[in-house]
Parts: C-alpha cells; sequence; structure tokens
C-alpha cells in the first residue's frame, strides 16, 4: 500500500499548525509539525517530507532564511516549499518565490485552496537545468557552476531569474507566452499569477546590465531574447 505524501508543517502558532494538520490527515496526508528551524531540521533529517509548508514569521530563523538553505542543500533541494504567511504584497510574494518557495499562500486561506496547492506541487516540478554552457551572442550561461557572463564579464543573477535566462537561451529568438514561461521555469504552477513574470524578466534585465536589451517584449504575445539587440550595446 501506497503511504501518505508526509507534509513538514513549519509554523509557530500552534492553532494554525493543528487546523492544517487535522484538515491534511483527514485528505489522506501524513502531517509533521515543527514549531522553529532547529525542530524542522531535526524533522528533516529523520525523514524527508513530500512537500513544507513554510511560515515567513518564526523565531529564530525566518522561513525566507530557511527556504534559501534548503534550496541550497542537495538532500532538499527538490522538496516543494508553499509559503505560509499574512504578508500579501507584491514585493513578498517575489521575494518567496525567489527565496525557492514553490508557491505562496496569503493567510487567511481556505482548506480547500490549501489542499489544491499542496497537490499541485506534488504532482509537478520545475525542470532543472542539465549540467551544459549555451550561449546567445556573446551571452554565456553555465548551469553547472551557475554562472552567467557577458563579454567576459561575470554577472549576479538570482535563482529565478536564472532559471528564466536559461530557458531563454535554450531558445533563443523564440516568442514565449507568460504561461509558457510559467509552466517551462516554475514547472506548471497554474496558481502562480502570470503577472510574476513580468516582475522577473524586469530583474533579468536589470542585473544582465548593457546585455538587458537582449531580453526583448513582444508586444500582445509575450517574451523573447535575441543577439541582436545588443549588438549596438557599449562594451
Amino acid at each position: 500500500m501506497k503511504r501518505p505524501p508526509r507534509i513538514l508543517i513549519v509554523e509557530d502558532e500552534p492553532a494554525i499548525a493543528e487546523l492544517v494538520a487535522v484538515n491534511l490527515r483527514h485528505n489522506g496526508f501524513s502531517p509533521v509539525w515543527a514549531e522553529d528551524g532547529v525542530l524542522a531540521e531535526r524533522e528533516i533529517d529523520t525523514a524527508l517530507p513530500d512537500a513544507i509548508l513554510l511560515d515567513w514569521m518564526l523565531p529564530g530563523q525566518s522561513g525566507l532564511a530557511l527556504a534559501r538553505k534548503w534550496r541550497s542543500d542537495r538532500r532538499t533541494k527538490d522538496i516543494p516549499i508553499l509559503m505560509l504567511t499574512a504578508r500579501g504584497d507584491e514585493p513578498d510574494k517575489i521575494a518567496g518565490l525567489d527565496a525557492g518557495a514553490d508557491d505562496y499562500i496569503t493567510k487567511p486561506f481556505s482548506t480547500q485552496e490549501l489542499l489544491a496547492r499542496i497537490r499541485a506541487v506534488l504532482r509537478r516540478r520545475a525542470p532543472e537545468p542539465s549540467d551544459e554552457t549555451v550561449s546567445v551572442g556573446e551571452l554565456k550561461l553555465d548551469s553547472a557552476t551557475h554562472r552567467v557572463s557577458w563579454r567576459g564579464r561575470p554577472l549576479k543573477l538570482g535563482p529565478t531569474e536564472f532559471k528564466l535566462l536559461y530557458h531563454l537561451m535554450k531558445h533563443p529568438e523564440r516568442v514565449h507566452s507568460r504561461s509558457q514561461l510559467l509552466d517551462n521555469v516554475w514547472g506548471d504552477h497554474v496558481f502562480i499569477e502570470e503577472r510574476t513574470v513580468d516582475v522577473h524578466v524586469k530583474r533579468l534585465r536589470e542585473s544582465l546590465g548593457a546585455a538587458g536589451t537582449m531580453v526583448e517584449t513582444v508586444r500582445g504575445a509575450g517574451y523573447r531574447l535575441t543577439a541582436q539587440a545588443a549588438s549596438g550595446a557599449e562594451a
């Protein structure tokens, strides 16, 4: 018999944690509760969860710091993380996603919404870049070392911008709609807003500096990466 999915709830408010745990248990999941990062690490050391519900505001290490830590650890990097928080502003959502969260749920939330999002992240995972080097014009990306350079100069990109650039560079000159980018970069997470793509494209352009003109907006269609746009950029 297949075991129920193990869901680690990292939440310092017992009432919320208990409510979530009861609903998960009644819907075929196996919930485990940790009230802070130290206890969460202990649970992860005991057995890897299938997904993590992670509160943003925690005593000690914040949920944001924990998400970054788990994403950088080979053992936990593929575990889906859903951020639970009362912070609903767009910059906070982007910060959570950029730290490595797969989805973002603003309190208060309905039980059905929570269950649907958990099932979504368990069903869908973003494709990981394979270990290869891709080049478009003078822009180079090494997925094995997570390094990006333009005209030999290193560029610093966030994890989501890196994955976005990797996908665009793998398919240069092709126009990608926002929904296609969500499917291929975020992993077909139907609850993430298409507006999220625009914010990350803006951040990607800023990170690329003079090479940012290579990322073009195609009005009414989406985005594409082209080698021609940066040809006139200053060295």
